[in-house]
């Protein structure tokens, strides 16, 4: 029952950050590279996409190892959605609350999923997600790489583009969140 309730809590930096360090060196002692965004690449071209662009012309089975990523990030949203409690507080500065009291979320602290903004109702919700997903797809594949495929494996490889991409993941941040995230809501 406590390895339950210690599971279903997020884990401390100083214990989720030494992990992902030891997988990181692994992986670098390898000579492997980790990141989301080349799976999807690996799927195009086992699923064909090199009959339609060079870029999908590689070898794929050298990375199936890095699928287990995918399935990974797919089996912990699977647990977490039915084994985990979705009504647990969110963890919140009081600031924060009061910030998106003030745009008008309600849920603020109580919820993961606000709906104002991930309630399928309304037209502009739909359009909101739609066009976030399509900016990521594009700004990974601009970058070379997803956030994680940069901040985790680029800067422990010590690559400058990464620092640059994780620099820029960063300012775009900011800037949604303290520009157009007030102007949107």
């Amino acid at each position: 029952m406590i390895l339950v309730e210690w599971l279903s809590q997020p884990w401390p930096w100083y214990v989720s950050g030494p992990l992902i360090a030891l997988v990181m060196f692994g992986l670098i002692m390898e000579g492997k590279s980790l990141g989301m965004s080349a799976n999807l690449r690996t799927i195009c071209t086992m699923s064909g996409a090199g009959k339609f662009s060079d870029f999908f012309c590689f070898d794929w089975k050298r990375d199936r190892w890095n699928l287990m990523v995918l399935i990974g990030a797919i089996m912990g949203g699977f647990i977490a959605s039915y084994f985990l409690d979705a009504n647990a507080p969110v963890i919140l500065a009081q600031d924060s609350i009061n910030a998106l009291s003030d745009m008008g979320f309600q849920d603020a602290g109580t919820a993961f999923l606000p709906e104002k903004i991930f309630g399928l109702a309304s037209n502009s919700a739909i359009v909101l997600m739609i066009s976030g997903g399509f900016m990521v797809g594009f700004g990974a594949r601009y970058a070379g790489g997803c956030t994680s495929g940069h901040a985790i494996t680029g800067l422990s490889h010590l690559q400058w583009p990464s620092l640059i991409a994780v620099v820029g993941f960063f300012v775009g941040g900011l800037i949604m969140t303290h520009v157009l995230f007030p102007l949107i809501f």
